[in-house]
């Protein structure tokens, strides 16, 4: 977590939950931070915008637009993101939370289950009342309700070669130096590093870096550079393989992205 934090902002404070399941819709400014708190229901944390980091004990989770934070019930966590974003929580009733993951998870926003939260958002329901909305919630839940999870999309380790490594790849996503440099730089070897990835991380130093930098290509899209220039800033030559890349992480080409930031 960030120590950074211009902004700590209150968790939600509810002494008796207003129904079995209710929404929460915020806008949280740059560098904001919730205290460690838990809730006596379960959470889904989504958001649109941005990224959303969040600490479980000593486990980082970090979520961008297409995954969502699962939070069980009486799970102490504090979240942190250090762009603009729109934040919506999803709360659960306890008896209702037996098919979400047993453990905090980051689990995938299908297409219709953001149509739903956007739609809900539109119209400033926090609690569905009428029927027709009523049934949407159960098309939301049985969206979002999965076994079908990750543990983290951008993991993280105490690794003494590795973490140096990946803080400089933090830094500067459009690092280009190879395994085998990192390496030497780090005084072992390139097969030693990328056991450690496999190991540590649960993936290769490339795809790791990919993700590093899709997260990157979301800033840069948000702050109105063309898909064009975003994919030369991230090295590519021209703007396909980009939006390959893009499409596989989101599901959605960085146009789409965009055009969903505007709208």
């Amino acid at each position: 977590m960030r120590k950074s934090a211009k902004h700590l902002h209150p968790s939600l404070s509810i002494d008796k939950a207003p129904s079995d399941v209710f929404m929460n819709f915020e806008a949280f400014l740059s560098n904001t931070e919730t205290r460690e708190h838990s809730h006596a229901w379960g959470q889904v944390q989504l958001i649109s915008g941005g990224i959303l980091e969040m600490e479980v004990g000593d486990t980082r989770f970090l979520a961008p637009p297409h995954l969502a934070i699962w939070v069980p019930p009486g799970v102490m966590h504090k979240s942190y993101n250090r762009k603009p974003l729109s934040y919506c929580s999803l709360n659960v009733a306890l008896d209702l939370t037996g098919s979400f993951p047993d453990k905090t998870s980051l689990i995938r926003v299908t297409p219709i289950a953001s149509a739903i939260v956007d739609d809900f958002r539109a119209r400033r329901i926090n609690v569905a009342e009428t029927e027709a909305d009523k049934r949407l919630v159960k098309v939301l839940l049985d969206q979002l309700a999965t076994r079908d999870t990750q543990h983290h999309f951008l993991p993280s380790t105490d690794n003494k070669y590795l973490a140096p490594i990946l803080a400089a790849v933090e830094e500067d996503p459009t690092d280009t130096t190879s395994l085998s440099d990192w390496a030497e730089k780090v005084h072992t070897t390139e097969r030693t590093l990328a056991r450690h990835c496999q190991a540590d991380l649960g993936m290769s130093f490339t795809e790791w870096r990919l993700r590093v930098r899709y997260l990157y290509s979301m800033e840069l899209l948000q702050k109105g550079q063309s898909v064009k220039e975003v994919a030369f800033t991230l090295g590519y030559n021209q703007a396909s393989p980009f939006i390959s890349m893009f499409k596989k992480y989101s599901g959605m080409t960085p146009e789409q992205y965009k055009n969903r930031l505007i709208g």
